[in-house]
């Protein structure tokens, strides 16, 4: 494979909401100007309507592997350290990627299965370092009640495809570490780069910011710097530290021929130490609320996405995967389910609107909603993560233009029964979906393959 193939820099943002940004409504409201983001804004396209799946793993798994998380047994964020996590049948990204010549890195949370088997190293990335699990893990040390030699112990870990991956006992996730971990992260990601380019390969970088999931306490340089409190030092430490992975792009003189993705992995935090804000919308991660779904996405590939162009068009993570692999020219799997669409016609301006027309909404394992364009058909009604969802007797449908909060319970100033036609159309796919492929179950073991029979109706 020659360097004319598109370089791929996916930058993931833990926990973002879609009032943070300043090119979302956030930036100085929230307490810090995100320049950097915002002016990469302007250099590409801007995804108003990029729904993901509502909690870290699933989105992870929606992302890498182009399937709803439910087809993988991976819909839920695992909480007891246990056996859990992609089984060795799925196919990412990264080993799509690296079959064709990719050289591949993921840094930071992987969150999709912390053992042999099931590690980024086994899903196609040549290298990898981060924690087993997520950050909240960090502030196990300062709990009193925490025990080290009795509990569920966490450490960052380290790995390469050839010599598998460890444990760095010598680096435990304390609150001191993950306060500086991003930071390690860009330097690995900086010397990844430079060797890639070096060795003239295409390059896939898949960088998961640990912002802005708690704790969020910004490193000691941006400490004060934004003179509104800690939750804002670290709006303007995740906008420098994505502008520093761009400057290594100008540096290394690749910026022309690489497709950059900044995205969040779902919607805003809850937890009152750090809330987020999910700009015009309501409600936080966890939920089925449009804060929970909806996330900022921003694409550039200079000569191929037209600049300064914003879109409220439909599109689902799931698209990500199936178009960064046709960008650069990957067959996608024909062997399996695949949930997402070719995006490549509606990103560069050649197709005026989205290739998706909707999707249908889990939170995990519940349906809570059908999406049709800028409609949403609602069965469960789920604000914030903690909160119980509320089981509606009768479907709502909600106009997300007119209804963006989701206050309205019936909708009386225009009829919308039509659109159930539409949900029904889309129920049926996924239906008739896992009867060709029935569901991985979670928990599966690494070895498990579903039993598919691509002739069932």
């Amino acid at each position: 494979m020659t360097t004319q193939c598109p370089n791929i820099l996916f930058f993931h943002v833990d926990n973002l909401g879609m009032g943070e940004l300043g090119c979302f409504g956030g930036g100085i409201v929230r307490g810090a100007e995100t320049k950097r983001s915002d002016d990469f804004a302007r250099e590409g396209l801007q995804l108003w309507h990029y729904i993901a799946e509502p909690q870290c793993t699933p989105s992870r798994s929606a992302l890498m592997t182009g399937r709803h998380a439910i087809r993988s047994g991976t819909h839920t964020v695992p909480r007891d350290g246990g056996s859990q996590g992609l089984v060795a049948w799925e196919r990412t990204m990264g080993d799509i990627l690296s079959e064709a010549g990719y050289a591949t890195a993921c840094f930071g949370k992987w969150h999709l299965g912390a053992e042999d088997g099931r590690w980024p190293t086994d899903h196609g990335f040549d290298e990898w370092y981060g924690p087993p699990r997520s950050y909240d893990e960090s502030r196990w040390f300062d709990n009193p009640w925490y025990q080290q030699d009795r509990d569920l112990r966490s450490f960052m870990h380290e790995g390469t495809r050839e010599a598998g991956v460890r444990q760095l006992d010598d680096q435990p996730l304390t609150m001191e570490r993950r306060i500086d971990i991003d930071a390690e992260y860009k330097r690995r990601a900086v010397a990844f780069l430079k060797r890639s380019v070096e060795e003239e390969r295409p390059f896939f970088l898949y960088f998961n910011h640990s912002l802005l999931h708690v704790p969020t306490i910004p490193r000691a340089e941006f400490k004060g710097m934004s003179g509104n409190g800690d939750w804002a030092d670290c709006l303007l430490e995740l906008d420098h530290d994505f502008g520093d992975l761009l400057d290594a792009l100008e540096e290394l003189g690749v910026t022309d021929n690489t497709i950059v993705v900044l995205a969040g992995d779902n919607g805003a935090e809850d937890l009152l130490i750090s809330r987020g804000s999910s700009g015009v919308f309501d409600g936080s991660y966890f939920s089925s609320s449009e804060g929970g779904l909806r996330t900022p996405c921003l694409i550039r590939w200079p000569r191929e996405v037209p600049p300064d162009r914003a879109t409220n068009d439909i599109v689902h993570q799931v698209d990500m995967f199936t178009t960064l692999l046709a960008w650069a020219g990957c067959p996608i799997p024909d062997d399996r389910e695949i949930d997402g669409v070719d995006q490549r016609s509606f990103f560069t301006g050649s197709q005026e609107t989205s290739s998706r027309e909707g999707c249908l909404v889990w939170v995990g394992d519940v349906l809570h909603a059908v999406k049709w364009q800028n409609l949403k058909i609602a069965y469960v009604r789920h604000k914030r993560g903690p909160e119980p969802p509320e089981v509606l007797a009768i479907p709502v449908v909600i106009n997300l233009i007119t209804d963006p909060k989701e206050r309205e319970h019936w909708p009386i100033l225009h009829a919308y029964n039509w659109v159930f036609a539409h949900v029904r159309r889309l129920r049926e796919a996924f239906d008739g979906s896992v009867r060709r492929e029935p569901l991985i179950p979670p928990g599966a073991p690494v070895d498990h393959v579903p039993r598919r029979d691509p002739t069932a109706e």
